[in-house]
């Protein structure tokens, strides 16, 4: 079950909730009990197995703006 992060804008408690994906949306009271409450956007890493090296990525390489393809 995923665990989502609110901010109280009451008391600028922040807090953590877990709750189903289905429940995402739903508004969520602060522990001390007030309702206005904002979901924090939170970011996290997926990375391989904690023994297996990390590989990059090649380099991309022409086309696409980023790759001077259609930039002027």
């Amino acid at each position: 079950m995923p665990t989502y992060a609110y901010r109280c804008r009451e008391c600028t408690e922040t807090f953590e909730l877990r709750r189903p994906m289905s429940e995402a949306g739903a508004p969520a009271a602060c522990p001390d009990g007030h309702s206005d409450t904002v979901k924090l956007l939170t970011t996290f890493a997926l990375t391989g197995s904690a023994g297996a090296p990390a590989v990059a990525a090649p380099a991309p390489t022409g086309g696409g703006c980023c790759g001077g393809g259609c930039c002027a």
